[in-house]
């Protein structure tokens, strides 16, 4: 971890609001610029399932592991150095082999399968994890409970979040998403009391739709942001992603993928809305009443990239703040 080096942000008490590779990417950023222990980061669970009978959180591992500095820089999920001897001898056996565990991540799964079995929570067993990888910021799961995400295809089929993104390769088209997979999850209260009293939330560059919305469809998780100061930051750039499907879900689900969308998609909670320096800039009749707009380079490559996009987006804050 590098030393803390931002003293203007010194006191400053961040929240995020994260899943993917996008929203680990801004995650580590505001890590590296923020004091130790100011940064709580409330991740999606919408995405965890059950594979070979072990419990799999791919948002919360790619944050944590981005945190710890074990991620696989190429990727952008898993385990820097990773072999996959027992994919591979899965894989002769005829096992399922679309999730991909490396050997290193499946400890990880096991030992989260292990612990939840025994009575422990999500949260503590995350909390656990950090304390072990020596991460300062808080990690933070958006609930204990189940709460899956659901893709309803236009062909009438009903896949788990991980089937579609990963064994299907995120080709059926969308009709519907489902959020919380039919049941009702209670947020973390860890996590509305973060929000609670975080000077800033940030919505990280993570797709909108089954990163986010996840979150905040949770009971009093909107509530409690329109009392505070949102920045969210566009994972849409000249109508594409990065990485992921959210530009296809988008048009699929009858939007034009455009950072004006993702604006329009958060509109009641925003403050500030980012989106990248590459772009057109927006008309000012498209920018909604009470929202400030600012263009950056959100293209995160390397960490001097994220900790940039990170030490803009608080210092842009600050100076809005200080001009009201």
């Amino acid at each position: 971890m590098s030393e803390f080096s931002f003293p203007q942000f010194s006191t400053m008490k961040v929240a995020v609001l994260a899943g993917g590779v996008g929203g680990a990417k801004l995650v580590l950023g505001l890590d590296r610029v923020l004091s130790p222990g100011n940064l709580t980061t409330i991740v999606n669970t919408g995405d965890d399932f059950t594979h070979f009978g072990l419990k799999i959180c791919p948002d919360i591992d790619s944050v944590c592991y981005s945190l710890a500095g074990l991620a696989n820089k190429s990727y952008g999920w898993g385990l820097e150095g990773e072999t996959w001897y027992v994919a591979d001898a899965l894989e002769s056996l005829g096992a399922p082999t679309w999730f991909q565990l490396g050997d290193r991540d499946l400890a990880t799964h096991l030992e989260r399968t292990r612990l939840l079995g025994e009575g422990k929570k999500l949260s503590q067993v995350i909390a656990d994890f950090c304390n072990r990888w020596d991460i300062l910021s808080r990690v933070l799961p958006m609930s204990d409970d189940e709460a899956p995400t659901l893709i309803e295809t236009k062909a009438g089929t009903v896949l788990p979040f991980q089937d579609y993104l990963v064994r299907e390769k995120a080709q059926p088209e969308v009709n519907h998403i489902l959020l919380h997979g039919g049941f009702e999850p209670s947020p973390l209260p860890e996590a509305l009391m973060a929000i609670q009293e975080a000077d800033l939330v940030v919505i990280a560059p993570s797709n909108p739709w089954v990163s986010i919305d996840p979150i905040l469809a949770l009971r009093g998780v909107r509530e409690v942001l329109k009392e505070k100061h949102v920045v969210a930051v566009s994972p849409i750039i000249q109508g594409k992603t990065i990485k992921g499907p959210a530009a296809k879900m988008f048009a699929e689900l009858g939007i034009q993928p455009s950072s004006l969308a993702v604006l329009r998609h958060y509109s009641d909670l925003l403050d500030l809305f980012v989106y990248d320096a590459s772009e057109k800039p927006m008309f000012s009749s498209d920018i909604l009443e009470g929202v400030s707009t600012i263009q950056l380079q959100t293209i995160m490559t390397d960490e001097a990239d994220k900790i940039q996009l990170a030490g803009a987006i608080l210092q842009h804050f600050i100076d809005l703040i200080g001009a009201q």
